[in-house]
């Protein structure tokens, strides 16, 4: 207020359209006089439209990106500002905020404050409210989902094995790496997956990072779907095939003499002991090691001499520690972490006779006398295969031993830690697949290089017990296991509203 020169009281105006006794003020208006002159709010819409999807509850954030939105949010409020934010530019936001609505009624109410300098710099405030209404529209995610024969790229992954050893490996990278956002559709059958894509890049990103976690070769062809000779505009689907060389963990291979002596004169009778990026193989007779990549497996393929079916069961009649021989000329590595034993055994099934069978064994370091060990017996089977064959027979090992045999029940019983599994169309799960994923889980408790590359959680359902039971199976340490994270809350803190369904 204006005070008078010559006494206390203020000074007042009349104002110059109704005659109200106002305070003085640039505008020499009074407020309803002038909100009846100048309506700041002119321009700014007061309806609107949403678009949300019903079946993954996302907003659309033009021009063409999905958001997950709460009721009453932060990224809800921000949403709709942005769809009146030009029209916004000629004022100043004070305050916004929600008016409740009924969830089902399809509507979003909105609580303006805006302010604005008008006639001779007087600033008028003023409050308003906008309304959006939210329609239903499917995604592209969600109607690619539902139209399943909507793609545009298969990529078709493949192995010729009897075992999924190295499926179930590579499905544990796939999800670590999260390769699988972006499918429309995974579809699992006989002897592999197929992974459905909308687009051709992102096919061929899968296929790139195929190539690069396991031995494999690949090949594409495209057919065409479409034409249009006005635009000048083709529409291919492409099919990218990948196949995985046919070898497992835990097989018996025989190379070829070639590559054999390639490979520092190892011996043509080999176990491999695990497959990621190459197929890792150890000379179990002398502890030589080699890594055999994709390209060199191709251009000198090998074959398993036996599939895991035919593992039989041995006991440990005696075993004696070898000191390392002398390497030969040209020969390669040695592994660290094995050692060279020789072993005499005896089948289980043959207990009642004293027939045994002396070996060569790359297990010293965790067999002794009593213990049962699986393996293969080559002296009493037909050999089907080119290079072994032509192999001298002296040259030809009695027995190959795989791997140390514990109990499967109590191994179960014992696990307290979990893999996740990727989301999948199949049939369901039949009774081998379920022994093979098991003889899995128990190579991850036996191998820790392969454990390194797989996110291990923690399952809460097992109780924790001590990791220092020396004689009994491998297992896997607290240390190595990831919590399983479940999100629960709204990204301002607090416990999110109900979706609209």
């Amino acid at each position: 207020f204006l005070l008078c020169v010559t006494c206390p009281f203020p000074v007042y105006s009349l104002c110059c359209q109704c005659g109200v006794s106002i305070p003085p003020n640039a505008a020499n208006m009074c407020v309803g006089c002038l909100r009846a002159q100048v309506d700041i709010t002119e321009g700014i819409p007061k309806q609107g439209t949403v678009h949300f999807c019903k079946q993954c509850e996302r907003y659309l954030q033009p021009p063409g990106t999905w958001i997950q939105c709460n009721l009453e949010s932060r990224e809800l409020l921000a949403l709709c500002l942005k769809k009146i934010k030009a029209s916004l530019s000629k004022v100043r936001l004070i305050d916004a905020g929600f008016i409740w609505t009924e969830p089902h009624s399809k509507r979003l109410k909105l609580k303006l404050t805006v302010q604005k300098e008008v006639i001779n710099g007087a600033v008028l405030q003023q409050v308003f409210v906008v309304e959006y209404i939210i329609q239903s529209q499917m995604c592209e995610d969600c109607h690619r989902i539902e139209a399943k024969d909507f793609w545009k790229a298969v990529v078709q992954v493949r192995q010729k094995t009897l075992h999924k050893k190295t499926f179930y490996y590579l499905e544990q990278l796939i999800l670590k790496h999260r390769l699988h956002q972006n499918t429309l559709r995974i579809k699992e059958i006989h002897d592999g997956l197929d992974f459905y894509y909308s687009s051709k890049q992102q096919a061929q990103k899968m296929v790139d990072f195929l190539q690069c976690t396991v031995p494999s070769r690949s090949k594409s062809s495209q057919r065409l779907i479409s034409h249009d000779i006005h635009s000048n505009v083709y529409n291919y689907k492409s099919t990218f095939s990948v196949e995985i060389v046919p070898i497992c963990k835990d097989n018996v291979v025989c190379l070829s003499p070639k590559l054999a002596q390639s490979l520092g004169n190892m011996s043509q009778i080999c176990v491999c002991i695990r497959v990621t990026s190459a197929i890792h193989l150890i000379d179990p007779s002398t502890l030589q090691i080699a890594e055999i990549d994709g390209n060199t497996y191709w251009r000198h393929p090998f074959n398993s001499l036996f599939h895991p079916k035919q593992l039989e069961e041995f006991i440990i009649m005696d075993i004696s520690r070898v000191q390392e021989k002398k390497k030969g000329a040209g020969a390669g590595a040695r592994s660290n972490k094995h050692t060279l034993a020789e072993a005499w055994v005896q089948k289980t099934s043959e207990l009642n006779t004293d027939r045994q069978y002396f070996c060569c064994t790359h297990l010293g370091h965790i067999l002794n006398p009593g213990d049962l060990v699986l393996g293969f017996d080559l002296v009493n089977c037909n050999l089907n295969d080119e290079f072994a064959n032509k192999m001298n027979p002296h040259s030809i090992p009695d027995v190959v031993l795989i791997k140390k045999s514990y109990d499967r029940t109590k191994r179960q019983r014992r696990r307290n830690w979990k893999l996740k599994e990727l989301e999948r169309d199949r049939e369901g799960m039949e009774s081998d697949d379920e022994r093979q994923y098991q003889d899995f889980l128990e190579d991850l408790e036996e191998d820790e290089a392969i454990r390194k590359n797989i996110n291990i959680y923690r399952n809460a359902d097992i109780p924790v017990e001590s990791d220092t039971d020396d004689d009994g199976p491998p297992r896997i340490s607290l240390a190595e296991m990831l919590e399983d994270l479940h999100i629960s809350q709204d990204a301002t803190g607090e416990e999110g509203a109900n979706m609209m369904t």
